[in-house]
């Protein structure tokens, strides 16, 4: 067996110091917003953005990754890969304990293989790969796979892998299960109370594995419907932390001026949030190619990145965000040029054709980029007109294939298999879904290089396939690509060391510190 990675601890080191270069303080209390208030806090049942924010601090998986997407140890202290890439063998860390006082070992990852197979949708599709699971002894996990698969070493941060306590779910009903909202996890902080609709409150974990973590002692996740009162509570210093998406964009710049505030957009590069247009491929005027293809350039998207997002984000040039692997921008351009979109509208016979645009009812920084995407395409010619509609309406009509042009962004999940292939091959064209191939895109070629590509060896081969797909995708405009998204964390400057790994606050309060 080949040791291909990692006995990341000297990573994870080397990323702790670079982020601060300060010896940390011991003791206090961080208060965050979380928006909307979670569901739920299983994370093993539910995987949206507030409930993995909360529990990725609770729970923990058997790996982190750096913001370069390298593997840093979790739960497993080492791994190594197999010459063949087939078998994956995880070295627990001995000594860990779950929040009840007992201890953690193999048996709970078996378990939790068992479980997020039933409950846990992407985790389910990335098991799918595995062949069996083994546990040879209390602190060693042996995944072998049917066939290699490239990105396998990405699936295991906490919100895409949580290791659940198999002692108080082995047996129960898991959608029942008491401690679906009273977690016991084996992370740095410890579920103490949720008064719903005011507060989630965490402590610190006294018996944590990373001796001397956590610094802060407790973490008040609070509940503030209002966008307005949330950047209130900030400004008053009632909260400390402003996660990513917690105001409204137009309200970044004002409190990014306040005094001792600090403000970054990272923290994301594993979700790499990709922000597109879906377009119809299968039918009316954003069926033809040419007409696809005048609509990226008719955009102003350095106008969007630089107004609307307030410069926070990235130009995107296809369907692989700049962050994530076998990323390249060797792929055709669209730069914003209305007299070459209105040139390619003659050439595919366009003649005022009605074409609905469906912007993202996410509040008013969406409503904002709706109305100048909308102005920008009348501008060269298009006869737009906006569908207005709310979250359940859109999803509906998305899902249902009933809409001409429509406002999205989706996660990226740092690998291509992982996060892109769902919206481009043709298996993943499925009507009542929202996140697959919904605009009808086909092409077998595209298929083809996404089955290849995910199942290659060693990663040069698989950078020469997805660097091919990119450029047939860019070419294609299947979807129209608009920004590499940067939702920006917001916090009191005394708040120290928070974003380290790419999920950011995620699971970032393990390193935070405040400076008194």
């Amino acid at each position: 067996m080949l040791k291909k990675i990692v006995m990341g601890i000297a990573l994870a080191c080397c990323l702790s110091a670079a982020a601060s270069a300060q010896a940390p303080k011991m003791g206090g209390t961080i208060n965050a917003v979380i928006q909307p208030e979670p569901p739920g806090l299983n994370l093993a049942m539910i995987q949206n953005g507030p409930t993995q924010m909360v529990s990725g601090n609770i729970f923990e998986g058997l790996l982190r990754y750096s913001p370069k997407l390298e593997p840093l140890p979790g739960l497993a202290e080492s791994w190594t890969i197999s010459d063949d890439a087939k078998v994956y063998t995880f070295k627990l860390k001995p000594g860990v304990t779950w929040h009840d006082g007992k201890p953690f070992t193999s048996a709970d990852v078996l378990f939790s293989v068992d479980m997020l197979k039933q409950t846990h949708a992407r985790a389910r599709g990335n098991l799918a790969q595995v062949e069996k699971v083994e546990a040879p002894d209390d602190l060693t996990v042996v995944f072998t796979l049917k066939q290699p698969f490239g990105p396998f070493i990405g699936i295991f941060e906490v919100g895409s892998f949580p290791i659940m306590p198999k002692h108080l779910y082995e047996g129960t009903d898991y959608k029942t299960n008491p401690y679906n909202n009273a977690p016991i996890g084996t992370g740095p902080f410890m579920f103490k109370e949720w008064q719903k609709g005011s507060f989630i409150h965490l402590v610190k974990n006294p018996s944590y594995h990373e001796k001397g973590k956590p610094y802060i002692d407790d973490i008040y996740w609070q509940v503030i419907p209002d966008a307005a009162a949330r950047s209130v509570a900030f400004e008053t210093g009632k909260v400390d932390v402003l996660p990513g998406g917690s105001v409204e964009n137009f309200d970044v710049p004002r409190l990014s001026k306040l005094k001792d505030t600090c403000v970054t957009g990272a923290g994301w590069e594993f979700f790499s949030p990709l922000a597109w247009l879906w377009l119809n491929n299968r039918s009316g005027p954003t069926a033809n190619k040419k007409i696809r293809q005048a609509i990226m350039y008719a955009i102003d998207r350095d106008f969007a990145k630089d107004v609307i997002w307030n410069g926070l984000g990235k130009v995107a040039t296809g369907p692989s965000a700049s962050t994530i692997k076998f990323y390249t921008d060797d792929v055709p351009k669209y730069p914003f040029d209305p007299a070459k979109a209105k040139a390619l509208l003659k050439e595919a016979g366009y003649n005022g054709e009605k074409i609905r645009l469906m912007p993202l009812p996410y509040g008013e920084t969406w409503q904002r980029w709706g109305e100048a995407v909308k102005q920008n395409l009348q501008d060269v010619g298009l006869n737009i007109e906006t569908v207005a509609t709310d979250v359940p309406g859109s999803n509906q009509k998305i899902g249902d294939w009933d809409y001409d042009i429509a406002f999205s962004y989706l996660y990226q999940y740092g690998d291509p298999a992982l996060g892109v292939a769902r919206n481009y091959i043709s298996s993943q064209i499925a009507k009542g879904q929202v996140f697959n191939n919904v605009e009808g895109y086909s092409n077998p070629e595209i298929d083809k290089l996404f089955a290849e590509g995910a199942n290659a060896t060693p990663d040069s081969k698989r950078q020469e396939i997805y660097e091919k797909m990119q450029k047939i995708l860019a070419e294609d405009v299947p979807v129209a690509w608009m920004l590499e998204l940067q939702f920006p964390t917001i916090t009191h400057c005394k708040i120290k060391n928070l974003i380290t790994t790419a999920i950011g606050v995620n699971d970032g309060f393990r390193d935070a510190w405040i400076d008194k």
